[in-house]
């Protein structure tokens, strides 16, 4: 069996790869959507056409100084005729036989139009998702209630007046612009209805660009992972004649349930100066090396894994299907509909086992028993689906340990647990993993302020596990392989968060470790036995001996 670790030259490679495959997908995803979008979303004219709220004031205006183009100092006067914008703006009087007028004019000249005069300016336009019905928010200027009628003045750029429903064009220049709606006699009363329209010849190029280079991007972007993926350094198992076979992991139903196998105070302990260590798992092999082995350097596969009560085995169950990751989202929906209700009961379960702990210091077995049955069941749909996509089959319906589905999750069963650990672990103690489980998980975190003042921590983008899961999807797709080395760091990530779930679910008192440990057995591969002694060399005699 080979222990797959990347060598240095192809860990940049998969560094600058997993870099790359966002921005290039974004591009790609961001192309089609533009172009989709310019394809089915114009009207007759190809403008891109939005109502806006009804505009009422009981002023002879109403302006919008704040949506007006405004083009910086460093952009060159022919930068907006090769963009080729335009705007058309409709408004139309709730009183049908009343003319009506729009303008857009210079900003400056608007003020010196419209000062001293009373009026209203567009200021936001409220967000009907936050804040239910959507309407104008409107700032008065205050002034006189008489101004000359707008249709005499010269400096309009664009201007419609009548009645009826009127209809500007305007094409977007250099400059700094505001929007007039009047009444076309310029007596006070405004109530219009508009629309506003964008047109731009640019979109179908840049969509096409954006395709262009998101192509590119996400092609070299997988071909540099699958570099990085292909090329490792192995720790090599060897077989053959003299070597042990690599043990094959019994599926358990609780560690203490093994004759002589530590419990979880066991694990929380730190070993004695001297004392024996903790002994392999059940079914597992082990061996003491010696001699020149022993004084050799460690290879990438002798890592030594944490001690966890917390065991998340998996297999990668090969082959896989190229294309049948694209659907397993929509597959796993009757177990997502099960799960909802079933981590509702968790949560449920959970706080109950937390009085129950404080008061007893133990955990009931059957709430215990039924958590680590909703943790195996999330684990198997997701070792399917989105976090790992390293089995085809698909996950059964079953709280139970399922001991030949290629993914297994098993908690030994603590006798006692700590009454006061119990208040703070899981929501002090755990703060350093959280931070860590939302970079894999949910991108990171980020303090969001709202419009009410008050703020939130959120998470946001994707998460480190999700991005190499797609990677491996996209592995498949081109490749059809599963890189060894990219597995193992995606159960490596599962099995952190995993240890944190169980954590913060009270069913150890064993702080997770911060340690990585790739891979999808627990069990560690062996290292070779010693070599054999030198004819004529004395050999000691004795019982085998045994050791992590």
């Amino acid at each position: 069996m080979r222990a797959s670790h990347p060598t240095r030259p192809h860990l940049v490679a998969l560094v600058i790869g997993c870099l790359l495959i966002l921005p290039g997908l974004g591009l790609l995803l961001g192309g089609a959507g533009l172009a989709i979008t310019y394809a089915v979303g114009r009207d007759s004219a190809g403008y891109f056409t939005g109502s806006l709220p009804s505009l009422r004031s009981a002023t002879p205006a109403i302006t919008a100084e704040d949506v007006a183009v405004q083009a910086g100092q460093d952009v060159p006067t022919w930068a907006f005729d090769r963009l080729g914008v335009d705007v058309r703006l409709t408004a139309r009087s709730t009183d049908s036989g009343r003319p009506v007028f729009i303008g857009i004019g210079d900003a400056q000249r608007v003020d010196s139009y419209l000062g001293g005069v009373t009026h209203d300016e567009v200021v936001d336009i409220t967000d009907p998702f936050s804040r239910g019905q959507r309407a104008a928010v409107l700032r008065t200027v205050p002034g006189g209630s008489t101004v000359t009628p707008p249709s005499t003045q010269t400096f309009w750029a664009a201007s419609a007046d009548g009645t009826g429903q009127q209809v500007l064009t305007w094409h977007v220049t250099d400059g700094r612009w505001a929007v007039v709606l009047m009444n076309a006699d310029g007596s006070p009363g405004v109530d219009l209805a508009v629309t506003m329209g964008v047109r731009a010849n640019f979109l179908i190029p840049l969509a096409l660009i954006m395709l262009g280079v998101g192509l590119v991007l996400t092609g070299l972007a997988v071909a540099l992972i699958i570099r990085g993926t292909t090329g490792s350094r192995s720790g090599d198992h060897p077989s053959g004649p003299g070597y042990p076979a690599t043990p094959a992991y019994p599926a358990t139903t609780g560690y203490p349930a093994q004759s002589g196998y530590p419990a979880q105070a066991d694990y929380a302990a730190p070993a004695a100066p001297g004392s024996e260590p903790l002994p392999p798992q059940p079914g597992a092999t082990a061996y003491v090396v010696s001699g020149a082995a022993a004084a050799a350097p460690p290879t990438w596969g002798a890592a030594t894994r944490a001690v966890s009560p917390v065991r998340l085995d998996a297999r990668l169950d090969e082959p896989l299907s190229r294309w049948l990751w694209l659907l397993k989202w929509l597959l796993v929906i009757p177990h997502l509909v099960v799960l909802a209700f079933l981590w509702l009961a968790f949560w449920v379960v959970t706080v109950i086992a937390f009085f129950a702990i404080l008061v007893t210091g133990q955990y009931p077995r059957g709430l215990f028993d039924f958590n680590l049955g909703v943790l195996r069941w999330s684990w198997r749909v997701s070792y399917y689906a989105n976090g790992a996509f390293g089995t085809d089959r698909y996950p059964p319906f079953s709280l139970g340990v399922e001991p030949d589905y290629p993914a297994t999750l098993d908690i030994a069963y603590p006798e006692r647990l700590s009454r006061g650990l119990v208040l703070v672990k899981w929501w002090l103690l755990a703060i350093p993993h959280y931070i860590i489980v939302g970079l894999i998980v949910g991108g990171g975190w980020a303090w969001n302020r709202a419009r009410d003042g008050g703020a939130h921590l959120e998470s946001f983008g994707w998460g480190l596990l999700g991005l190499l899961v797609l990677v491996a999807g996209l592995s498949l797709l081109f490749a059809d392989r599963y890189p060894r080395a990219l597995f193992d760091l995606v159960i490596g990530l599962n099995r952190w968060v995993y240890r944190v779930a169980a954590y913060a679910a009270l069913m150890t008192d064993v702080y997770p470790p911060f340690q990585l440990d790739e891979g999808g057995p627990e069990t560690p591969i062996p290292p070779p036995p010693p070599p054999p002694p030198a004819v004529g060399t004395e050999r000691a005699e004795g019982p085998p001996q045994y050791s992590i």
